[in-house]
């Protein structure tokens, strides 16, 4: 593989991921739903109303294109409501509103060891080591890859906190935005969202950092408030309006617990054509998040700057597809104050973070990058990627296809 410019780096846990349920910042558990609300499916739509009223309820706004609903119901009654709906006959399914959480050339280009890497190291402007370069052949070759494709007129869906609107790097990329989180506006003020999407699609310029996908642009869909908290109703939300603003690509980095409303929004994206991408999680096990365990979804696992599995990342052959770099990788945050940077000592316009919320960001931009130089379909979008994945080690057992290589699904050194 060709390697050029790069220099890779180490650096402190950013430490936010793809699956947490506990109190930013206090360590505390939440509960695993939305109070105060459920999602309600029907067999028969016109039924919908006499049932709910026979429960006391209203009638509940749809969700996308799922065909549930999202019912209002007393605080503390949700589980007590789920279950006599579920035993009435007219009703498909009753379910939590699961929380959601996250899952976490250009000046900085040459820290940028996921992109192109040739083994060396930097050093930050305190003249102390930040970031040790590890094996050469860590990076997925996207540099290459842009030779053959960068993505141009390819849309991909960040379904995360928002992407911030003043950083100058990754705002203008951003074509449309939507606020399903309840937040009071659309700005990221919690800092997942404008990090993943820098990975994605930041400008390659002479400022800043580089996206995977250089030329793509970015559906901001917040579906995660200023806490980093959001919903499965969010999310199908979320789902349905990329879907409707021509999104081919649907980068998720985030996880929650299984949801038949969920999984009907991923399954109705992936049958109109889009590829949707999802964090496996954090947790160093082998347990399913979603939506990145749906078959409709590629799940990513990380690897670190040795190309090896990141201790932290969740794996397991039998439902992560596919893995990245997910260990310090270096991306935009926004220019103001946001939660993440208190957290965790992050600088406000540049910084690293860690997790599969970051290699489920590679991946979707190499799938953007497929798309671009094939104009082909989701199903070869999605085989191009995962099929051409180097095999090393831990394939077939962290997970099944081995590490994007961007390059190969662009099939840019036949």
């Amino acid at each position: 593989m060709k390697k050029l410019l790069m220099a890779g780096f180490t650096a402190a846990i950013m430490g936010f991921g793809a699956l947490t349920f506990a109190a930013p910042g206090t360590g505390a558990p939440e509960p695993s739903h939305i109070t105060g609300q459920i999602i309600v499916k029907f067999r028969d739509g016109g039924a919908a109303a006499g049932v709910l009223r026979q429960q006391g309820l209203g009638d509940g706004a749809t969700i996308g294109s799922t065909g549930a609903q999202l019912v209002n119901v007393p605080a503390g009654k949700e589980s007590q409501l789920i279950d006599t709906l579920n035993r009435n006959p007219a009703v498909e399914y009753a379910e939590p509103d699961e929380i959601v959480t996250a899952a976490t050339d250009d000046t900085y280009f040459p820290r940028q060891y996921a992109l192109q890497n040739d083994g060396q190291s930097f050093t930050n402007t305190a003249g102390t080591i930040k970031v040790a370069g590890g094996t050469a052949d860590a990076d997925v070759d996207a540099v290459d890859a842009w030779s053959f494709a960068t993505g141009r007129d390819i849309r991909v869906a960040v379904l995360d906190s928002g992407v911030a609107t003043d950083n100058p790097d990754i705002n203008p990329k951003v074509v449309a935005r939507a606020n399903f989180s309840g937040a009071a506006t659309n700005e990221d003020n919690y800092g997942h969202g404008t990090h993943v999407a820098g990975i994605v699609a930041a400008s390659h310029n002479t400022s800043g950092v580089a996206g995977v996908c250089p030329d793509c642009t970015i559906l901001a869909g917040k579906v995660l408030n200023d806490s980093g908290v959001g919903s499965t109703s969010s999310v199908a939300n979320g789902i349905n309006w990329a879907v409707s603003n021509g999104a081919k690509v649907i980068n998720m980095s985030i996880g929650v617990r299984a949801s038949r409303t969920l999984e009907t929004a991923v399954n109705n994206a992936w049958s109109q054509g889009v590829v949707l991408v999802a964090a496996a999680g954090n947790g160093g096990n082998q347990t399913k998040i979603y939506p990145g365990a749906y078959p409709n979804v590629i799940a990513v696992a990380a690897t670190d700057n040795n190309d090896a599995k990141a201790s932290f990342s969740t794996y397991g052959a039998s439902w992560v597809d596919i893995a990245a770099p997910g260990f310090n990788v270096y991306s935009t945050f926004p220019n103001h104050p946001f939660v993440l940077g208190t957290q965790n000592n992050r600088s406000m316009g540049y910084d690293v973070g860690n997790g599969t919320s970051m290699s489920s960001a590679i991946v979707a931009g190499v799938a953007a990058l497929a798309w671009s130089s094939s104009g082909a379909t989701h199903t070869s979008v999605r085989a191009n990627v995962e099929l051409t994945a180097d095999q090393i080690d831990g394939t077939g057992t962290y997970w099944k296809h081995g590490r994007v290589n961007a390059c190969d699904a662009v099939a840019c050194d036949p």
